[in-house]
């Protein structure tokens, strides 16, 4: 009997990556009806990342949440609780950036007002519910404010020449002139998951890079990078730190208040079991929205093919997209929603369906190999 793991990652803002293994398993059962699945959604600390966490580990818990969320407007959302462990007896929280102050959340782009306060909102609800750990994680941001609104809910001050606070978002940045810390909340210990390692500024900083996705203006990065150049200085903090550029400089507030800046996929298939999972796989399906040129190493699809190869089990790829720039050499097979679909527009329009005729392509994929061998 077969036994297939399915370890997508979220195809962002179409579907969510347990139902993105879901809809591949369907597929395949309707080609290889005796396949044994194992399903492990994965995330590298964007969307999905909290989703993955409670697909994969027994006894999770989603605590409901409301924040204000990146536009400022009430959020309804959640953070998970994972059950007590020796190193964290007082239980762990996920929490996702995406789901409390991510650009999803948006409708329109808001470069110099939008914020982290809801996700610093939502760390401060696990801190109160007592937990022993946190897990972050900060993809998919819709700000670059320097992770000012998180250290905010978190109880500093960002303060002007006048001693007034600042106001929220990149908008503040430049007016910052100190920052007071005395009331800031003691971080437990603190892992933040992302696939990001850019410094906090520079020409490959948070402002410069991330920015114009955010809505900054090309005339807009100078100002935005100085402001968080100012706040480095303030906050202690080396800018050229790798990863402080995350989530629009999220990341670098995160280490200011102690935490641990990790790769996002290896820390989410460690703590979800993946190894395991994958150590008596005869085939392992990974996937993302986008396979291209850029989902080298880091990324969900290429980690965990690298599993696979470690485990001796064949891996296999489903992809919104596949671009031509893009090295599939790591997959057996390799299926595009946008081929199946004949369009993008379609594919994005229906993407369980398309996973589903996936998930059956590669199982005659698999059943052709093993009638030749």
């Amino acid at each position: 009997m077969t036994r297939v793991v399915l370890a997508p990652d979220s195809f962002k803002g179409t579907i969510t990556a347990a139902d993105a293994a879901a809809a591949l398993a369907e597929g395949w059962a309707s080609v290889e009806p005796s396949t044994t699945f194992v399903h492990r959604p994965m995330a590298d600390g964007g969307e999905g990342t909290v989703v993955a966490f409670a697909a994969a580990v027994p006894g999770a818990v989603r605590m409901p949440v409301v924040v204000d969320g990146p536009a400022g407007s009430p959020v309804s959302t959640h953070w998970l609780l994972l059950p007590p462990t020796p190193e964290a007896p007082q239980g762990t929280a996920v929490i996702d950036l995406a789901s409390t102050s991510g650009i999803e959340l948006l409708d329109e782009l808001r470069p110099w007002d939008a914020d982290t306060t809801g996700f610093g909102q939502a760390v401060v609800a696990a801190l109160d519910h007592g937990v022993s750990r946190l897990v972050v994680g900060i993809g998919s941001s819709a700000s670059t404010d320097g992770g000012t609104g998180l250290l905010t809910a978190l109880g500093a001050r960002f303060l002007d020449a006048q001693s007034s606070p600042v106001a929220p978002g990149a908008r503040g940045l430049a007016r910052i002139a100190a920052v007071d810390l005395s009331g800031l909340r003691p971080a437990p210990e603190v892992r933040v998951l992302t696939d990001v390692t850019n410094p906090l500024t520079g020409p490959r900083g948070a402002a410069a890079v991330f920015g114009p996705q955010k809505g900054l203006g090309p005339d807009d990065i100078a100002t935005v990078d100085a402001g968080l150049e100012q706040l480095a200085v303030l906050l202690d903090l080396d800018p050229s730190y790798p990863g402080s550029g995350a989530a629009g400089g999220t990341g670098a507030a995160l280490v200011a208040w102690g935490a641990t800046l990790a790769p996002g996929a290896v820390e989410v298939a460690q703590l979800i079991g993946m190894a395991d999972a994958v150590a008596d796989a005869d085939i392992v399906i990974t996937g993302e929205g986008s396979y291209d040129g850029q989902s080298g190493d880091g990324k969900v699809p290429s980690y965990v093919a690298g599993l696979a190869a470690d485990a001796g089990a064949i891996a296999m790829l489903a992809a919104g997209r596949i671009t031509p720039d893009a090295d599939t050499t790591l997959f057996a097979a390799s299926a595009s929603l946008t081929d199946l679909a004949g369009s993008s527009e379609g594919a994005l329009a229906e993407p369980a369906r398309w996973l589903r005729e996936a998930g059956a392509a590669l199982a005659r994929v698999a059943a052709s190999r093993a009638s030749a061998s």
